[in-house]
């Protein structure tokens, strides 16, 4: 969303982040993908994980029920009612194609086809379980195909069958495509000084020149990668997948997607977790100053602790060791450095690089590392982080465009300040909020101020009149949706239950307590609500 950085996982929000050429998601990567990530460059022997056998997908075809594709909205018959062909993929795992409508204000004038891959229940099915893990830009076939075996609990996965999704604009659902791999290496090396005239003229050509690269290559489909869309096929893949109602779990920019199913489809809702939840009534700049200040917050947690541990690089005080990491990131963004593969990191990389590890306490050790090579005058191991929150591969290549897909969903969903004294003036406030990392979350109205659509919707809260209850959960040390988000969605909601986990870190379901996954198994499976104000 702005030229701030990216967080991993996932945004929106959100998982929000950016690099100078697009806002790229931080979306959240599950515990297992992320800790199987890190731990390819540093050891983390924290990240141990239950192994579930995944039982054998056999191939088979979709037919609706007449009664479920009785429920579609007029005029979108024949999506409620196609028939889907499930193949057997990925070692275990059964892969499928859905046709949407591009355009649902006109149903009958093309389509588009989203990706799903669905990893089988292992005992008795009640339903499926439709996932989404953040972003915007977050791809659910690769989050359930590489962490699905780990992430959930047995007594979820024989009851249920797991259904990934990329949405649309996402990976292998009619994608936004922008750049080339050589060309986002090339931007992620820019530097633009945006609280000067002429380094804020660079940035909003060098954006309006994306955008144009954006359309050209991307096509109609760019139009149309709203939120609301994106709901609107969610509750198609409910009626494919063959359930009367949908079940839900979102993280994440996921909890905003959930959160606008629930006001769209009241009555189709059957059990929604949404987990590091998003507050839908708050601006964009609102948004962004509640990131900033929750990953100041993580930053210190993570400082406090490193302090105790043996090795750390940082000495004296939380203050003093907070103080030592900001100015190696004002030496690197003043003076960039070139990491051992000869690549240019600049402030804005290193900064990326910090946040990943924040999305999860048991990769702090990873951080360390990188920091103490960094403090010894070697910034590859930073930008080994960064990377993995851009998914590039270590061959240079780029495994998602999950920093496309967040930079054209979020222009679409939310309206930015972006004339020139808004921006200085938001920049003031952030770096008052989050004397760290405000500087980098300012500007975000650059990458949508020459945007070729308008967003299409206003930030308000959510309406859900439906009878089926929902659950919210937030985590105290969340720097990425902060508990306060979760709260205020909870009460807009009405008919919910709040967990909240006492812990650090992005989300709570799947890396979490014991606490946190009854509270969700019980409720998929038996139809137990949660106490609500449950403390985990």
């Amino acid at each position: 969303m702005k030229s701030a950085p990216r967080r991993p996982a996932g945004t929106p929000i959100r998982d929000r982040s950016v690099q100078p050429a697009a806002g790229r998601s931080a979306r959240r990567r599950g515990f297992a993908a992320l800790c199987l990530a890190l731990a390819s460059l540093l050891v983390l022997s924290a990240c141990s994980l239950p192994f579930l056998p995944t039982p054998t997908a056999k191939p088979s075809t979709s037919t609706v029920d007449p009664s479920i594709a009785a429920s579609a909205p007029k005029g979108l018959e024949k999506y409620y009612s196609q028939a889907v062909k499930w193949s057997s993929c990925e070692d275990g795992f059964q892969c499928a194609e859905v046709k949407v409508p591009l355009d649902y204000g006109k149903p009958d004038s093309a389509d588009i086809t989203l990706s799903a891959i669905k990893l089988p229940s292992t005992g008795t099915k009640k339903g499926s379980i439709l996932v989404n893990p953040g972003g915007p830009g977050g791809s659910g076939v690769d989050f359930v195909k590489d962490a699905g075996n780990t992430h959930f609990t047995e007594k979820l996965r024989a009851n249920y069958d797991m259904v990934g999704f990329d949405p649309r604009g996402v990976k292998r659902s009619a994608p936004v495509t922008c750049l080339s791999d050589a060309e986002r290496d090339a931007a992620r090396e820019k530097v633009f000084r945006k609280d000067t005239d002429q380094g804020l003229a660079a940035a909003l050509a060098f954006n309006k020149s994306l955008a144009e690269k954006c359309v050209e290559k991307t096509g109609p489909v760019l139009e149309h990668i709203d939120t609301v869309s994106a709901a609107k096929d969610l509750d198609v893949l409910r009626a494919v997948v063959n359930d009367a109602k949908l079940n839900y779990l979102g993280y994440s920019y996921g909890t905003f997607l959930g959160s606008t199913y629930a006001s769209l489809f009241p009555e189709n809702v059957g059990h929604l977790v949404l987990d590091g939840a998003v507050d839908p009534s708050i601006s964009n700049e609102e948004l962004t100053a509640g990131q900033a200040k929750a990953f100041e917050k993580a930053l210190r947690t993570y400082v406090d602790d490193c302090l105790r541990q043996k090795g750390c690089p940082l000495s004296g005080s939380v203050d003093n060791g907070v103080q030592e990491i900001r100015d190696l990131i004002n030496a690197v963004d003043q003076n960039p450095q070139t990491a051992k593969d000869g690549r240019l990191v600049t402030g804005t990389e290193f900064v990326n690089g910090l946040f990943l590890p924040l999305y999860d306490n048991q990769s702090w050790p990873a951080l360390t590392q990188a920091l103490d090579s960094a403090f010894s005058g070697d910034v590859s191991q930073m930008m080994r982080i960064a990377d993995l929150g851009a998914d590039r591969e270590a061959n240079g290549t780029y495994s998602s465009n999950s920093a496309f897909a967040f930079q054209a969903i979020n222009c679409l969903d939310y309206p930015m300040v972006s004339d020139t004294a808004g921006m200085r003036a938001e920049e003031v406030r952030l770096k008052q909020e989050s004397p760290t990392f405000g500087a980098f979350f300012a500007y975000g109205g650059v990458t949508c101020k020459d945007w070729p659509y308008k967003n299409t919707r206003t930030p308000a809260p959510v309406d859900y009149t439906g009878s089926a209850p929902i659950v919210v959960i937030g985590t105290t040390g969340d720097p990425a949706t902060p508990l306060e988000w979760a709260q205020s969605l909870r009460k807009q909601l009405e008919n919910a239950a709040l967990v909240t986990w006492e812990g650090e870190g992005h989300t709570a379901y799947g890396r979490s307590n014991s606490c946190v996954s009854t509270a969700v198994d019980d409720y998929f499976v038996d139809g137990k609500l949660p106490q609500d104000g449950l403390q985990c």
